[in-house]
């Protein structure tokens, strides 16, 4: 409905149909949102061409028309109503840029070449995001809850704790709260007043000193995510050129003195913060329209994909932070004889098991023809487009079956579960790699312990006895650890399991010469 009414009013005041458009989201919004928004525009008759995070939007705005004498690393701290996303940024001024703007090109049609002796635009500066951080569920909002609840505390305990509130008056008491926050803003102090009839009148004076220490914690929560964000590009607060400040919420001067004392240096505050992103939108939009070449974008992932493989592990194919549009390719098999369909669970996060990581979505692979353990070659690509949707196809490339998924948005990431999953990659990284490490071992192992002793069903006659002894002992090491792992994988040592897995391999290489030799004598 939002984006249908945004339609038609740019419609009215362009004076024409409007069917295109580049919508900016927040940075941190995952697969399932931005597909969301995508089938969202097409619902309101839009083709959306891109979409574009909202603090590279920002850049965009700020960035595009300043002719930069060299590189420069620009931290967008934006800070709206409902999320908070940070992105860090470096911008690369094009060869034939200077500090001085060019003079402006002659009109012409869009996409002619210029005409002879005009000369070509400038070539076009590189805008590479480093890194992205943020929460979806941090803004501008919460500060308006902490004073309607600071309100509403004092009211019950002056006026009894039974009061009940309809909704028009919680409707009133948070339209007051944001004034307030707006008022406190530039003012020292502000006044909230309200009847509650039965000549019942609630009155205080909020100053702006309470305020700060009110929202004291929801503002180190956004420092917080700047930390991650400079740890990401492994940046430290003194490397950053410039820092932009986007978003409503950036007035408060709380808000303000913690960015500035956090990188050491003033916000850059030029552009209307509540404007910003939608004139860098307008900017990215005049580039894909070709009628502004003087930027090129290069927005990264905010959550590494992959998919889950036997054992439950995760193979991860697109990392987070990587430069978008990204493709990814990687080679699976199967695990058991005779398989001839592959389940494919589509997985984001951090973590190194399934079980910890959202799902995104499953699709099978079916058809593929009868064939021994690990004789399958599945190609799995993963392709991220510019606007951050994430296609996945798979292809067996023996009998060429083939399968393709579009990820389908069904919910997306809370705050909690966006904290969660940055937390637990942080604090359980070395137990989930081990864990890890340990499935692919069972999964490996398996496949050569069977491979072993179909080989050792053939050619156990023609081997020598001491050899098969040190081979058989060597198997049944690798099978005890096996069963044991698959029990509980904290039962075995990883680096042993490994170099047992190792052994076998290494004394099994007489016993397959042997294998391959005779089956040329029946051949």
């Amino acid at each position: 409905v939002i984006l249908r009414e945004l339609r038609e009013r740019a419609s009215a005041a362009l004076a024409t149909p409007v069917r295109r458009a580049v919508i900016t989201v927040p940075a941190y919004f995952d697969d399932a949102q931005r597909q969301a928004t995508r089938d969202a525009a097409r619902l309101a008759g839009l083709d959306a061409v891109r979409i574009v995070n909202e603090p590279t939007a920002a850049a965009l705005a700020y960035g595009v028309g300043l002719h930069l004498a060299k590189p420069q690393t620009i931290a967008v701290y934006d800070l709206g109503g409902g999320t908070f996303d940070v992105s860090i940024l470096r911008v690369t001024p094009s060869p034939s840029s200077s500090p001085s703007p060019p003079a402006p090109l002659p009109s012409r049609e869009r996409g002619a070449a210029p005409p002879p002796g005009e000369g070509a635009p400038p070539d076009p500066a590189f805008f590479e995001v480093l890194s992205t951080s943020g929460d979806t569920h941090l803004g501008g909002d919460d500060v308006d809850q902490m004073i309607t609840a600071l309100a509403l505390a004092e009211i019950r305990a002056r006026f009894g704790a039974n009061l009940d509130f309809p909704p028009t008056t919680r409707q009133a008491l948070r339209a007051f709260a944001e004034a307030i926050k707006i008022r406190l803003s530039t003012d020292d102090a502000a006044n909230l007043r309200i009847g509650l009839g039965e000549n019942r009148v609630y009155e205080r004076t909020l100053t702006r000193a309470q305020l700060e220490a009110m929202i004291a914690p929801w503002v180190e929560r956004t420092i917080a995510r700047c930390r991650q964000a400079l740890r990401d590009a492994r940046l430290k607060p003194e490397q950053i050129d410039a820092v932009v400040l986007v978003g409503g919420s950036t007035r408060i001067p709380a808000v303000r003195d913690a960015v500035r004392a956090f990188f050491g240096r003033e916000p850059y505050t030029a552009l209307n913060p509540d404007l910003v992103v939608a004139l860098g939108a307008a900017v990215q939009a005049s580039i894909l329209d070709r009628r502004n070449a003087s930027a090129l974008l290069l927005d990264v992932i905010p959550l590494s994909l992959g998919v889950e493989t036997i054992g439950g592990g995760v193979a991860k194919l697109i990392v987070r932070n990587q430069t978008v549009p990204a493709r990814a390719v990687e080679m699976f098999s199967t695990s058991v004889d005779g398989q001839t369909s592959i389940k494919l669970t589509i997985l984001q996060g951090e973590r190194e098991m399934a079980a910890d990581c959202r799902p995104l979505g499953v699709f099978h692979l079916e058809g593929i023809p009868p064939m021994p353990a690990g004789m399958p070659q599945v190609e799995v690509e993963f392709l991220v487009d510019a606007s951050g949707i994430l296609n996945v196809a798979a292809r067996e490339r023996r009998s060429g079956r083939r399968a393709a998924l579009q990820i389908v948005p069904n919910h997306g990431l809370t705050r909690d579960e966006v904290e969660r999953m940055e937390r637990e990659a942080f604090a359980h990284a070395r137990e989930d790699m081990t864990r890890h490490r340990v499935a692919d071992l069972i999964t490996n192992s398996r496949l050569d312990l069977k491979w072993v002793a179909d080989a050792l069903a053939r050619v156990r006659d023609k081997l020598e006895p001491a050899y098969l002894a040190d081979l058989d002992t060597a198997a049944e090491r690798l099978r005890t650890l096996v069963a044991s792992a698959e029990l509980d994988w904290r039962s075995v040592d990883a680096n042993a399991f490994h170099a047992a897995k190792e052994h076998l391999d290494r004394a099994s290489m007489p016993m397959h010469e042997a294998a391959i030799t005779e089956s040329l004598k029946n051949a």
